[in-house]
């Protein structure tokens, strides 16, 4: 059994701040945990608008609080997020994400990741070799 509480999580290595400055993310289940997903809680700061491209994941993203807007850039489809929103990427889909109030999400990769990724120039986390 594994056991983690999100405010220990905070003050340790789990939690990443995006060098950009539009997010910060506590990584809670990793690679290392052998699931084979991981689980994050991620705050999307006010006023970030940002395109992503996970080539190498799927995720899904459950919206706690906050509000904003997913864009698919495969159709121009947009979509509005508010708590009890979820979106799932399940075709490493090309998206802008706009938020206009800070959130809070809930997200889980497949497959995991090991903890320390931030997004590459194409908005995608690179598969990593174990890092622990």
């Amino acid at each position: 059994m594994i056991v983690r509480d999100l405010t220990t999580a905070n003050q340790s290595n789990r939690r990443i701040v995006s060098p950009d400055g539009n997010w910060e993310s506590t990584r809670l289940l990793l690679k290392q945990d052998q699931m084979g997903f991981s689980f994050h809680i991620t705050t999307i700061y006010k006023g970030a608008d940002f395109q992503m491209h996970y080539q190498n994941h799927l995720e899904s993203v459950y919206c706690i609080s906050g509000k904003g807007e997913i864009e698919s850039l495969e159709d121009g489809s947009k979509h509005s997020i508010a708590p009890g929103t979820i979106y799932i990427l399940d075709k490493h889909d090309k998206h802008i994400l706009r938020c206009s109030e800070e959130m809070q999400l809930a997200c889980v990769f497949n497959p995991p990741l090991n903890g320390k990724e931030v997004h590459n120039a194409q908005g995608a986390y690179e598969l990593e070799a174990d890092v622990i």
